[in-house]
């Protein structure tokens, strides 16, 4: 009776083991997933910075055209005033 007692403690302490293995490969593939997870929203997130970089730069050189063309109108509208201001004076 002792070996078979000794048999049966054995034989639940191995299968208590593989449980423990098997919940702790369970838990690290978890792991692993909400890494590869985490590393893909990375990726998108610096898809993302790239993508808005790029819109910011367009902004602001259509931005900066735009100053330039208010400021040609600008200049020409003075010029304008001028001259209607100098044909009246005459």
């Amino acid at each position: 009776m002792s070996g078979e007692t000794t048999l049966r403690e054995v034989l639940a302490r191995l299968g208590r083991a593989i449980e423990g293995l098997e919940a702790s490969a369970e838990a690290h593939l978890e792991r692993r997933r909400e890494f590869a997870e985490a590393e893909a929203e990375v990726q998108r997130m610096g898809a993302d910075r790239a993508r808005l970089a790029q819109e910011v730069d367009k902004a602001e050189a259509r931005a900066e055209r735009l100053a330039e063309v208010n400021r040609e109108v600008s200049r020409r509208l003075v010029t304008a005033m001028e001259t209607i201001r100098a044909v009246l004076d005459r």
